[in-house]
């Protein structure tokens, strides 16, 4: 089974979703099972250098009442999951181009899956700058990738236009938030749900799965 999950580091509810999704594995592993976390930005047109945050909160939300108000119930689903979101010691919102390019790079690695937890709680429980190239080098060696390679590549381009035309696919294919969740690249699902969503969509893409070899074999 491979799983295309279209998501952006500074989400929230992308982090929610991981957590959820790894849960309903828990409860039912899938046997060969391929996971590709693929590069969506919610905010593309944000500067290189990022965003202060409370300017980002002004234009994004309209002032940080409304966005306290919105992450209330972020902060409650990530207690769930034991995530303790801590959106106070976040000062910039920062571009995800970066962070998107180092996780495809990491996926050539097999790293990508556990580069990615490191940078949700980064970001999201510590209030790293995951724009910046130096704190990205740092968790890649966390994940065992060669620091000084990995600074090296954050400061090219490669990979910069394969992630704008990941997100451009992603939109064109009628993706407007994230998470997405796609299931052998036929079915959908949308949003942080819960574990028993995910285990419904394992038993449909196992059945197309199984509906297909039958096929071939009457072929």
């Amino acid at each position: 089974m491979q799983v295309d999950v279209f998501s952006d580091t500074i989400c929230p509810w992308c982090y929610v979703g991981k957590r959820r999704f790894e849960r309903a594995l828990s409860i039912r592993p899938q046997s060969g099972l391929r996971v590709r976390w693929r590069a969506f930005q919610l905010n593309p047109a944000m500067p290189e250098e990022g965003m202060e945050r409370q300017a980002y909160l002004e234009a994004k939300f309209g002032g940080g009442d409304r966005a306290r108000s919105l992450y209330d119930s972020v902060r409650t689903a990530g207690s769930g999951e034991s995530i303790e979101f801590r959106f106070d010691l976040i000062k910039r919102t920062p571009s995800t181009l970066l962070s998107h390019r180092l996780l495809r790079h990491a996926m050539a690695q097999g790293q990508q899956d556990t580069l990615l937890e490191l940078i949700f709680r980064g970001y999201f429980q510590e209030g790293q700058d995951i724009g910046d190239k130096e704190v990205l080098a740092e968790m890649a060696d966390a994940v065992g990738m060669e620091r000084d390679k990995v600074l090296e590549y954050l400061e090219g381009t490669e990979d910069a236009e394969a992630i704008v035309a990941e997100d451009t696919v992603a939109r064109r294919a009628g993706i407007n938030g994230v998470p997405c969740f796609i299931f052998n690249g036929r079915f959908a699902l949308s949003g942080a749900q819960e574990p028993e969503a995910f285990l419904q969509m394992f038993d449909l893409a196992r059945e197309h799965e199984a509906m297909e070899v039958e096929g071939a074999a009457s072929a």
